[in-house]
C-alpha cells in the first residue's frame, strides 16, 4: 500500500479477494467528495453471499476495518456494495410488525 490516498481502496481489494471464490471479478470504485470517501464494491453475483455474509455480519466487519484505516489516513470512508447484475433476489419490501413479540395468546 504505497500511496496513502489509495490505502483504503487496496486494503478493501485485498480483503475482498481473500474471501471470495472469484477474485478476478472484484472491482472497487473510488469517489472523493465532502462527505468523505465512498468505495463502491463490485463483485461476481455467486460471490455476493461471501461479501456480505449472515445477517450481515461479514460487510460489517468488513466496514469496521476500513473505518480504521479511514481514521488512520485522516478520512471517513464508506462503503457501498453494488447489486450484481445477474442477482436473484427479490426486491425488498416490508413486513408488518406483528403485536406481542410475533407470539399467539391462545
Amino acid at each position: 500500500m504505497a500511496n496513502s490516498s489509495t490505502a483504503d481502496q487496496e486494503f478493501l481489494e485485498y480483503l475482498v479477494k481473500s474471501l471470495v471464490d472469484h477474485p478476478e471479478d472484484v472491482k472497487v470504485d473510488r469517489k472523493v467528495d465532502e462527505m468523505g470517501v465512498l468505495l463502491s464494491l463490485h463483485v461476481n453475483p455467486m460471490d455476493m453471499g461471501q461479501v456480505v455474509g449472515r445477517q450481515g455480519v461479514t460487510a460489517k466487519a468488513i466496514r469496521s476495518l476500513l473505518r480504521i484505516v479511514g481514521v488512520k489516513n485522516n478520512a471517513r470512508v464508506n462503503l457501498k456494495i453494488e447489486e450484481p447484475e445477474g442477482s436473484t433476489r427479490p426486491p425488498r419490501t416490508e413486513r408488518p410488525r406483528q403485536e406481542g413479540g410475533g407470539q399467539e395468546n391462545y
